[in-house]
């Protein structure tokens, strides 16, 4: 007897259908699966086997064949270990399931029966949503997550039983619901905030430019000047998560695995800060089963280096794709995937190995050549593309002691917020772009129109500086972040001065 099941396959960060074929026919005692699985795939038969046997169902089987179409594409984990003993038991009749084909079921069984996790349902409820399914049947722990999906009816199951019986008809269960509004204004709360901050006012003033374009940043100081803390709280004064921004980060975290459990959608921007070890998959993605990297988890979030220097050269250089392109590319022999990231780039190193390199109250102890050798662990390219650098000085007792608290990350991102609506305004006719740092370079002509004495002052630090042509746009893009700040239409003297502040450390120090 023939039945079929469908499910879903996770593909970058998206998803396709599976559809499950099960042949129960006579003869010996044989299982065979095909349609290229991986060795979890295999494997399934022995963890569905038993679970069937410990759920009460009692199948005879002669010799069974299931299939996994399409065939030409790897089929991987322990998702289809529900659907295909679903299939096995609606083919060897053991169970009546006349609606079987209306639904997808996804989820790892236990030996038990138990329904166990997953990754990636959210990406393959929606692929369900738009096959058409009425529903989908997901672990219990993965519900939130699935009931993103508007449009398709998501029942979460905890055993096998519980779902035979749901497909059988003898068991009511109703569609799993979230309130997508209350959950966004329940969990929207960040915990650290920029009014903990003491002191740093130069420093702030530079995040805040740097958040208001979308811009990279670099911060330079001696240990305990405050670096870590203050990226820490860069992602408490970035815009709010839009409903799609946070599908998008969603389904990265889900194809991931990084996703808690009964976590329905990533909120709060994604903060990431991989230690200096990392190895280039790590930080890009990839693998035998290639997954989303570190740069793809931060997408509409922050990627925090703390120590760059001290990351290995073959790791920072893999970052000047993304940081260019938004995305990343994994090519492998079998396909090629696609992982999106887009996201603010946040890095801090101390200014010498020692770490006390112009601190005005400990001596350094590095050589010029060791200093020289520290910095130049950063390539020039790949500084180019971080648009503002800035000096954190060590805080000062009387900021420290002082009783009152700095601005709270609330009215900075008031700030920032107008700031990016002005912006969203002007590239209203270029949806790529969404803030001043996604311009190309034919977009800053055309958007940053220079006073003559912006224009003579940046010809002028062009000049004594010897910054290279994308330090150029860099600074543009940055002063035109500054003007729009201030609400001005054209950008000044003013504006560009203080960019050009933002970029003058990659000169003064790497020479």
């Amino acid at each position: 007897m023939l039945s079929r099941v469908y499910s879903g396959a996770v593909y970058g960060v998206n998803a396709y259908a599976v559809e499950i074929e099960v042949n129960a026919g006579r003869g010996d005692s044989q299982f065979v699966i095909v349609g290229l699985p991986d060795a979890a795939v295999r494997e399934s038969k022995d963890r569905v086997w038993t679970a069937m046997n410990n759920s009460g169902f009692r199948p005879t089987l002669g010799r069974t064949t299931i299939n996994l179409a399409p065939a030409d594409i790897k089929k991987e984990g322990p998702v289809y270990d529900l659907p295909i003993a679903a299939g096995l038991l609606a083919a060897t009749g053991e169970a009546e399931m006349p609606h079987l084909d209306q639904y997808a079921l996804i989820g790892e069984l236990a030996l038990s029966g138990e329904i166990r996790r997953v990754r990636g349902v959210l990406p393959v409820t929606l692929e369900m949503r738009r096959q058409g399914k009425r529903g989908i049947l997901v672990p219990a722990d993965n519900a939130e997550e699935a009931a993103v999906a508007e449009g398709i009816d998501v029942y979460p199951v905890r055993h096998l039983r519980e779902a035979i019986d749901f497909l059988s008809g003898k068991l009511q269960l109703e569609p799993f619901r979230i309130d997508l509004a209350d959950l966004v204004e329940r969990e929207r709360q960040h915990t650290d905030d920029f009014a903990d901050v003491k002191g740093q006012e130069t420093a702030k003033r530079a995040i805040e430019v740097a958040v208001s374009g979308g811009h990279n940043i670099l911060m330079i100081g001696s240990p305990g000047a405050g670096k870590t803390m203050l990226a820490r709280r860069i992602a408490s004064i970035l815009p709010e998560l839009t409903l799609e921004e946070a599908l998008e980060a969603t389904r990265i975290h889900s194809v991931a695995g990084t996703l808690k459990s009964h976590q329905a959608l990533v909120l709060h921007r994604p903060f990431r800060a991989p230690h200096h070890t990392i190895s280039d998959a790590g930080l890009l993605g990839g693998g035998t089963h290639p997954l989303p990297g570190e740069v793809s988890l931060a997408h509409r979030g922050v990627l925090f280096l703390d120590e760059l220097p001290e990351f290995h050269r073959n790791v920072l250089e893999v970052l000047r794709q993304p940081l260019e392109d938004g995305h990343v590319t994994i090519s492998r022999a079998v396909a090629t995937l696609d992982f999106p990231s887009q996201f603010m780039l946040v890095a801090a190193m101390n200014p010498c190995p020692c770490g006390y390199a112009g601190d005005p109250k400990r001596e350094c102890r590095c050589t010029s050549t060791k200093i020289q050798a520290y910095r130049n662990r950063i390539s020039g390219p790949l500084l180019d593309r971080i648009d503002i650098h800035i000096e954190v000085p060590p805080v000062r007792y009387h900021d420290l002691t002082s009783l009152g608290q700095g601005e709270s990350s609330v009215a900075i991102r008031a700030r920032v917020a107008v700031c990016r609506t002005r912006q969203r305004e002007r590239f209203r006719q270029l949806p790529r772009v969404t803030c001043n740092a996604g311009m190309s370079a034919r977009e800053v002509q055309s958007f940053c129109a220079l006073g003559s004495d912006a224009a003579e002052l940046l010809k002028l630090a062009m000049s004594e500086l010897n910054f290279s042509a994308r330090a150029y746009d860099r600074i543009v893009k940055v002063a035109r972040t500054i003007a729009d700040m201030a609400e001005a239409d054209t950008i000044g003297a003013n504006h560009v001065s203080e960019a050009i502040q933002y970029r003058s450390l990659d000169r003064l120090m790497w020479v």
